[in-house]
């Protein structure tokens, strides 16, 4: 296919604390290691919020998936960046590059407006990247690509389920996909990612990202039904299109036997 063929970037990233970075900030007299001072700010933020998730602002990607789909909807094909190094600087420009070498397609996420896209942004800012086509204040507020409503640079399903934040979607996407018969979360949740870093696990990250990216294909694809760009069928016939092009693939990424394995069909009520 060629790059003109790319349309939407259906796309997951997982991080990981900047040790370092936390150590000095947030621990600058203690001389901790990135491990310990990762360690001490999860227990605090556990004991105080219940939740040892550390700010986006403190991390870095470790992994990002992406499913490259035509105008159709159709999947082109799926990638890990920097693999098998997964290296976040190169990681990042990966990322911004490919955005802009596939014509600025529309990235698509579940919630990427919170995380994801945040992250990639601060990111850039790290690593020293330019990203003017992203980061194009001078163009219309309706007509940037970080313009809240700009669906065309950026939907994400979040917001479509949600009325752009207006209620909570309790369950998030491991719902969303179970909704559809898919298998959401399986053997790794995201509050294990820095463990599985930590054990030099990059290969098992890299894997559970394809498998969310998987999910919100799935996603996507109900949602165009309800926003009435798909009809019911075409979808179906995509999902049983996709399921096809995984089984094709399963000897060279073994992870899409693994999703297979938790493959429900959509019961459909109108049959």
């Amino acid at each position: 296919m060629s790059e003109a063929a790319v349309r939407y970037l259906v796309f997951d990233v997982e991080s990981v604390a900047d040790g370092q970075l936390v150590s000095r900030l947030k621990y600058p007299d203690e001389g901790l290691s990135p491990e310990d001072a990762v360690n001490k700010f999860r227990a605090e933020l556990m004991a105080e919020k219940g939740s040892d998730f550390i700010p986006y602002t403190f991390q870095v990607p470790v992994s990002v998936a992406i499913a490259k789909l035509d105008i159709d909807l159709n999947l082109i094909d799926q990638v890990v960046l920097d693999a098998p190094k997964f290296r976040p600087p190169v990681i990042t420009e990966h990322f911004w590059r490919g955005w802009k070498a596939y014509k600025r397609p529309t990235f698509v996420t579940f919630n990427g407006r919170a995380f994801d896209i945040p992250l990639m942004e601060l990111a850039a800012f790290r690593f020293g990247l330019s990203v003017p086509d992203w980061f194009n204040l001078n163009a219309k507020n309706f007509e940037q690509s970080r313009y809240r409503y700009n669906t065309d640079s950026h939907l994400d399903l979040y917001d479509v389920l949600t009325n752009y934040g207006a209620s909570r979607f309790t369950g998030g996407l491991n719902l969303a996909a179970n909704l559809l018969g898919k298998p959401g979360k399986m053997e790794i949740e995201g509050w294990m990612v820095q463990d599985l870093y930590h054990s030099g696990k990059l290969e098992e990250i890299n894997e559970y990202c394809r498998c969310d990216v998987l999910d919100t294909y799935f996603v996507f694809l109900r949602s165009c039904v309800l926003l009435g760009k798909l009809t019911l069928e075409r979808e179906q016939e995509l999902i049983q299109q996709t399921k096809h092009w995984l089984e094709q693939r399963t000897t060279e990424t073994p992870i899409y036997q693994t999703y297979l394995d938790g493959w429900g069909d959509w019961e459909n009520p109108w049959e």
